[in-house]
């Protein structure tokens, strides 16, 4: 007889009923996550260098030169993993308890994939400015700070004032990891049908938080034209129903100057990217321009279906692990992090996250091929290689502070 566990409500809403065993269920039993020492304590002289009294001097060097946090405490080498609950995965808004188990996986994949340590934290409010006034408070015990789903347009607002009052990196995963990872793959989409990013025109199908920095981030690496659609179409200067965020999208993007819906602006794009689910018809994927690239990218369900995109496009990408060409942000954010830390960089710039692109999207190298322009998360070689070129572009950039 299979074994059983007990959840707090059947399918059928009965208090205490017994359901099937779960895998998920039983791997989250207890939570993922726990912390552990790295020294020991094995007697009195153990406890007295690691506790009192021995901790004291550590306290008073550092009252007295504060930067010695960095080599002798923790704060150099753990990331907060912040979220409000109210953009969790395709969950939606389900609350702060409800989003740890995916802060929690968040933090072992910073951990696995890294070697960053990182520590949920699940806040019980959605108020943008109690939410930066938290952080702020809890940012002397971390290197940085990780804005996990939390929903948009609220999430730029955040980024942008913690990243004014902080002196330490501040990144909105879903902002930012997935343009790093998208960028990867498109400049090796581009370089396999021989093609330069100012050589192809994109459509953007969402403009919420990945939607817009996506849009943003392929502008500033080269890219020749994006439009950028929501419920309404276009994102467009002619619109008067445009929130602050979207108006100051409309003039940086869109240079053919396009109106009306997602499907007007398929017709003979290079690329669609989708951040935002639904279903792209087939007629108007087929408009595109040849030799397209298809990012299909919602999950679990791809806006384009892989059996359709790969009819009309010559390179086909979704989020899902169980085709080619995952656009993961694990490839991103561990090695971005890593890099920072390493270098105690006091922010994020757009050259990090350009050189983290490129590396991603080197690590492919003689491997390049239609079902492999981006490596897989798996690839060992990604990580150090991420963590290695945001390093050197800190340096570059003068936000390294050793």
């Amino acid at each position: 007889m299979a074994a059983e566990i007990v959840n707090p409500r059947s399918e059928s809403g009965t208090e205490g009923a017994q359901e099937p065993f779960d895998p998920a269920f039983a791997l989250h039993r207890g939570g993922k996550m726990a912390i552990t020492a790295t020294v020991p304590l094995r007697d009195k002289d153990d406890l007295s260098l690691a506790y009192t009294p021995g901790v004291a001097k550590v306290c008073t060097a550092i009252a007295e030169q504060p930067e010695l946090v960095h080599d002798y405490t923790w704060k150099s080498q753990v990331v907060a993993v912040v979220t409000d609950g109210t953009a969790v995965l395709g969950l939606g808004d389900i609350g702060p308890e409800a989003s740890l188990p995916v802060m929690e996986g968040k933090a072992i994949l910073f951990k696995q994939f890294g070697g960053v340590d990182a520590v949920p934290i699940a806040l019980a409010t959605t108020d943008t400015d109690e939410i930066v006034e938290t952080v702020v408070r809890l940012a002397p015990s971390f290197g940085g700070v990780n804005l996990e789903d939390i929903s948009a347009p609220r999430c730029f607002e955040i980024e942008r004032k913690l990243q004014e009052r902080l002196d330490i990196p501040v990144f909105h995963d879903d902002q930012h990891g997935t343009a790093v990872v998208t960028l990867a793959a498109l400049r090796n989409a581009a370089k396999l049908t021989e093609r330069g990013l100012g050589d192809l025109r994109a459509v953007i199908s969402g403009a919420g938080a990945a939607g817009v920095a996506i849009a943003k981030f392929l502008l500033e690496a080269g890219l020749g034209d994006v439009a950028v659609t929501d419920r309404k179409g276009i994102v467009s200067r002619d619109r008067d129903d445009l929130n602050p965020v979207k108006r100051e999208l409309a003039e940086i993007t869109n240079k053919a100057g396009l109106t009306g819906s997602l499907e007007d602006a398929l017709a003979g794009a290079d690329v669609f990217i989708g951040v935002s689910g639904g279903t792209v018809p087939e007629a108007a994927v087929a408009s595109m321009a040849p030799n397209a690239f298809v990012f299909a990218m919602a999950n679990p369900n791809p806006e384009v279906h892989p059996d359709v995109a790969h009819k009309y496009a010559a390179v086909v990408a979704t989020g899902r692990s169980d085709y080619p060409n995952q656009i993961n942000n694990v490839l991103a954010f561990p090695g971005i992090f890593a890099g920072a830390l390493q270098v105690r960089a006091s922010r994020i710039t757009e050259g990090m996250k350009i050189a983290a692109a490129n590396a991603i999207a080197d690590v492919v190298g003689d491997q390049l091929a239609a079902d492999c322009v981006i490596p897989s998360p798996f690839d060992e070689r990604v990580a150090p290689a991420v963590a290695t070129a945001v390093a050197a572009a800190a340096r570059a950039e003068g936000v390294a502070r050793r």
